[in-house]
């Protein structure tokens, strides 16, 4: 089964892997890391400081609004539950309308008395502001009025990956294959960018189908980064931090013993991947016992071939490309591997799924190749 996933990969023998361009704005390690552990003694120093230390750090660069709690009621009819979109532990989230941007967006308003505290607000107001991709959600503004937590997001009309794919409502209609790869795709493009591109590497640490927001055109956008830690830097291979995130999606290093790379990301990624191909939810209490943790459930079934179509989600009612199930199987199982110097790089996650999303098969590429070097060899 691996031959499949290092056949995706063939393609991409001759390109150099170097990191890409460091962000600009995301330079003065030193102060992000600061700002991201700092604690204060007072709410009046914390607003204080939130305002003072995006301003010093953007230098013109950072286009996060400021809003007044005030803007924020008026955007949500005075949050009005007829405007909520969703809620959580986080808090709940509504769909505004900014009059002076002419523009949806999404207002999740922090629960203070909820688990996300001022460190991750933090987080997630420096990350998103410093941190611009096609496959992270944008930062609109946010709110540090008083007690309050808010931020405010860019408006994405699908929702979220888990409405499409685990809480699928009657008239919703199922994602194709071929959509589902995209998502994919985009998804593992997000993480890239957060592992080799950013500046330390960021950990996300909360990769999971319901933090996977969806646009029109179901493009994906990573989101909710409150728990994003900054990665390992110089020699060392990881940082140690208290286990946080969600029960299922964390990788099982991370979660016995705390330690957190960026190959934790890629269990992740591989666990919500499964979830795209099969349908299912990692941890799913309705199903009968020996099939109740996907991960557990689907073991046996990756070393099977002739069992691989059991695991493909029922409403595709088989209209997938045979030879992509076994790759977006084998790209799962790599990611899913208990050690984690055994996982790949999601750089090459991402190589293996732009295959997939784009219809044409490892094993097509493979063959082109072949011809291709026959061609070459006989020109010689």
């Amino acid at each position: 089964m691996l031959s499949c996933f290092s056949c995706c990969l063939s393609g991409e023998k001759s390109r150099k892997r170097s990191l890409k361009k460091s962000i600009q704005e995301f330079k003065k390690t030193n102060s992000v890391a600061s700002f991201a552990n700092i604690s204060f003694k007072s709410d009046a120093s914390r607003r204080r400081y939130i305002a003072e230390e995006i301003e010093k750090l953007g230098k013109g660069n950072i286009s996060a609004e400021i809003f007044t709690f005030q803007d924020l009621s008026v955007a949500t009819q005075n949050f009005n539950l007829e405007t909520l979109l969703g809620e959580g532990g986080f808090g709940r989230v509504y769909k505004g309308w900014i009059e002076s941007k002419k523009m949806d967006v999404a207002v999740k308003q922090l629960d203070r008395n909820g688990f996300q505290g001022n460190r991750e607000f933090l987080v997630e107001v420096l990350i998103l502001s410093l941190l611009h991709h096609p496959n992270l959600v944008n930062l609109v503004g946010y709110c540090a009025d008083g007690k309050q937590r808010i931020l405010v997001y860019e408006y994405m009309h699908n929702g979220s990956l888990e409405d499409h794919l685990l809480n699928i409502s009657p008239e919703r209609k199922p994602l194709d294959w071929h959509t589902r790869m995209k998502i994919a795709e985009g998804a593992a493009r997000g993480l890239e960018y957060l592992h080799e591109t950013a500046n330390p590497p960021v950990i996300y640490r909360d990769f999971k189908a319901s933090n996977i927001l969806l646009d029109e055109n179901f493009n994906p956008k990573l989101s909710d980064f409150g728990l994003a830690k900054l990665g390992p830097i110089g020699g060392n291979t990881h940082v140690s931090t208290r286990v946080m995130g969600t029960y299922g999606y964390c990788a099982p290093e991370y979660a016995s013993t705390g330690q957190l790379t960026t190959k934790s990301d890629v269990y992740s990624f591989g666990v919500v991947f499964l979830e795209i191909i099969t349908g299912r939810r990692v941890i799913d209490t309705s199903k009968p016992n020996e099939e109740q943790n996907l991960i557990t459930w689907a073991q046996p079934l990756f070393k099977d071939k002739k069992k691989f179509h059991l695991m493909a989600d029922q409403l595709l009612e088989g209209n997938y490309p045979e030879k992509a199930l076994y790759q977006a199987l084998a790209i799962a199982a790599m990611c899913l591997q208990e050690e984690a110097s055994i996982r790949p790089l999601i750089s090459d996650v991402v190589t293996a799924l732009e295959y997939l999303s784009g219809g044409k098969s490892a094993a097509e590429t493979c063959e082109d190749e072949e011809q291709q070097e026959e061609d070459d060899g006989g020109q010689t």
